[in-house]
């Protein structure tokens, strides 16, 4: 079927589904899209009324032109070669990209299989439970956490180190918002406007799949079940964007689409194409791991046309976790309470940072969440020298490879999104967003960057 119903998908301890990986401007005229029949959006959600619906058929059959990079979704001005449709059939016509073979099985991508078997073995299957406790409690009991398929300790311990090389900025960020707005909560409802209802969800997640020449290629699900806002992944090789409709807010919602599909669905899609889709083709051609550069680029594309680009969520992520490696659950949730007042929020952010522990009483992290302010940071103080639209077509790459990788990559099929099209005004977006949280060149240029 072309959509699933929202529930999770079975997984064994041996087989997890493929992660594609690690998800707003002004009007202008929508680019001329790239020869593309496309048909339906599948949607699927956890609400049965919602069930299985989808839309109806499209088709785009208008063309353009270009100079080297050949584009499939929109075009950029760069040379003329024929457009193939992407692979893999489904029912009506619509042909998509074969998405099962995107990523790498590389040992050093956050994205990667493995990578995502340890999330889904690290999410806690007695949440709720352990939440009414906690909340009995008046917020003083520390949740015991259990799993279904508990990861070794050597594993964990390899994501159990915090850090707080940005601690400085991640702090200054936050407080510059409560400066402005007074709490999170009035940020979120002046910045992020109303949460949107679920047919509204499906109309703007159209609009800008319609807007980026994917119609038809993604099964969307809605879920409050989700740890993150938004996730992208590959079930039965259909690319599969599940969004926490708790979250959905309609100024934010476009730019969750350019984190998840903009960037990480279309930077998968490129990566098929290029000699080092492979964990082989990575190893020979002695790849970077991909984070932080993956995940710091999407979360500059979830900020990238806000009227006001606060980095607040990757600022309040990276000090939960530092906090976490040092504080028990209880703890955490009243340091907390400093910029964050509604429980259910903090009861959020507080499972995300202890996810993988077993006793919350003791301190501990898991430090995944570090890696966004981590990217945007690194990014942001090489946003002169980054060719953006290279960055994007090339895939699954760190920043630091794009020189050395470009004269050996394949650039006939790949696809730049919409908001990178206008690359002077990209470069004004990112001086916006150094401005808006207080980044100075200089100070960037000496922050402590980790080598690889």
């Amino acid at each position: 079927p072309l959509a699933r119903d929202g529930n999770s998908p079975k997984h064994s301890s041996y087989k997890c589904p493929k992660r594609v990986s690690t998800t707003r401007h002004r009007d202008r005229p929508l680019p001329t899209l790239a020869p593309l029949t496309m048909s339906g959006l599948a949607f699927g959600c956890r609400d049965s009324r919602h069930a299985q619906s989808v839309f109806s058929c499209f088709s785009t059959s208008s063309s353009k032109q270009t100079n080297s990079i050949t584009v499939l979704g929109s075009a950029i001005r760069l040379a003329p070669c024929p457009i193939p449709r992407p692979k893999n059939s489904c029912p009506a016509g619509t042909k998509l990209p074969q998405l099962s073979r995107v990523l790498p099985a590389a040992r050093d991508g956050e994205n990667s299989v493995k990578k995502l078997c340890i999330l889904t073995a690290i999410k806690p299957s007695n949440v709720e439970k352990e939440k009414a406790r906690f909340f009995k409690s008046e917020f003083k009991y520390n949740p015991q956490f259990e799993y279904s398929n508990p990861l070794p300790p050597q594993v964990l311990a390899k994501h159990s180190t915090a850090s707080d090389r940005f601690l400085t900025q991640a702090v200054r960020i936050m407080e510059l918002a409560l400066q402005k707005y007074g709490s999170y909560e009035k940020f979120e409802q002046a910045t992020g406007g109303n949460l949107l209802t679920k047919s509204r969800i499906w109309y703007h997640v159209k609009k800008y799949t319609e807007k980026e020449g994917c119609m038809g290629e993604i099964v969307v699900n809605l879920t409050d079940d989700l740890l993150s806002r938004a996730s992208m992944t590959v079930v039965n090789s259909r690319p599969t964007l599940t969004i926490k409709t708790s979250t959905a807010r309609e100024q934010w919602l476009e730019g969750m689409l350019r984190h998840e599909i903009g960037t990480h669905y279309f930077r998968g899609i490129n990566n098929s194409h290029q000699p080092w889709s492979s964990g082989g083709g990575r190893k020979k051609h002695g790849l970077r791991p991909i984070n932080p550069t993956e995940e710091g680029l999407a979360s500059i594309h979830s900020v990238l046309f806000r009227k006001d680009p606060t980095l607040w969520r990757a600022a309040l992520l990276y000090y939960t976790v530092y906090q976490a490696s040092r504080m028990s659950f209880s703890q955490l949730f009243h340091n907390l309470g400093r910029f964050v007042h509604d429980p259910n929020t903090r009861w959020d952010y507080c499972v995300r940072a202890k996810r993988g522990q077993t006793d919350t009483a003791l301190p501990g992290c898991f430090s995944k969440d570090q890696v966004y302010l981590d990217g945007i940071l690194k990014i942001l103080r090489h946003r002169d020298k980054i060719d953006f639209q290279l960055l994007m077509a090339l895939g699954k790459v760190s920043y630091e490879d794009v020189e050395r990788l470009k004269s050996l990559a394949l650039l006939e099929h790949v696809r730049i999104p919409h908001f990178l099209q206008d690359q002077a005004r990209y470069t004004e977006q990112l001086h916006k967003i150094m401005e808006v949280n207080q980044l100075t060149d200089e100070e960037v240029r000496v922050l402590p960057f980790r080598s690889l």
